[in-house]
């Protein structure tokens, strides 16, 4: 409620006068009962222009890190996610994540929309990547509709690593709701779980035009972190220049 209150008060007339958001197929996004909203993720900044352009509260399936950072900083950043109507998500796989499903499952069933962004983590290219199970798991197990959705150039807003957005123009483009109730009693079948993923993440290309990777984020992620840190490592090896003088 909090959060709701601030959103029409404050965030949403700021978010709408400076970066002036455009939208298209909002009136598919329904006006009661529970929905998955299934978003591509360019930028920290989708858990602020999507929840904006919808009228009806979303709450999001967030990463549990965000609720657990220490300091002034961490603490700031976790009393943020906490108030913008956010959920921790355990990403370690098990037990841990099976509960943090069931807390989205519970909220679905309860009526409410809920985002969630089934590649798991933010783009670290711009290109559209692999999802994960989890969106199929709760579409499959509530069996409420899937909104497929693009958000557009919300990157150039704000880039990874870059903590002041850039001001200019984002977008958002909402699909056809994806029906899956032809899987009903399918729910642990991972296979049906497989093409459920791959069939969200399909509508959400058509509607981004993002070139599609198969293959998950994360390990894109980890493998450019490797070489990053593999570049520092021979840098720091790499012996200077001698002086004319020597």
């Amino acid at each position: 409620m909090f959060y709701w209150i601030m959103k029409r008060l404050f965030i949403a007339p700021f978010v709408n006068i400076v970066f002036r958001p455009w939208v298209k197929g909002l009136e598919r996004i329904p006006a009661q009962g529970g929905a998955i909203l299934a978003s591509n993720h360019l930028s920290v900044s989708d858990s602020i222009f999507l929840p904006v352009a919808v009228s009806r509260p979303v709450v999001f399936l967030a990463k549990s890190d965000y609720f657990t950072g220490r300091g002034i900083k961490g603490r700031a950043t976790a009393l943020f996610f906490r108030l913008s109507n956010q959920l921790p998500m355990d990403r370690s796989g098990g037990t841990a994540s099976a509960n943090s499903l069931g807390v989205g499952a519970q909220a679905l069933l309860d009526g409410q929309l809920l985002g969630i962004y089934p590649e798991g983590t933010r783009s670290p290219d711009g290109r559209l990547y692999r999802g994960k199970l989890g969106v199929a798991k709760l579409a499959l197990e509530t069996g409420v509709p899937v909104i497929p959705i693009a958000m557009i150039g919300t990157d150039k807003v704000q880039p990874i690593g870059k903590r002041l957005p850039n001001i200019r123009r984002v977008g958002m483009i909402v699909g056809e709701p994806l029906d899956f109730s032809r899987y009903a009693g399918l729910a642990e079948d991972r296979f049906v779980q497989r093409s459920v993923a791959d069939e969200i993440m399909y509508a959400i290309m058509r509607l981004s035009g993002q070139e599609y990777a198969d293959t998950y984020a994360a390990t894109v992620k980890a493998r450019m972190d490797a070489e990053r840190q593999a570049a520092r490592h021979v840098s720091k090896r790499r012996p200077g220049r001698k002086s004319v003088s020597d």
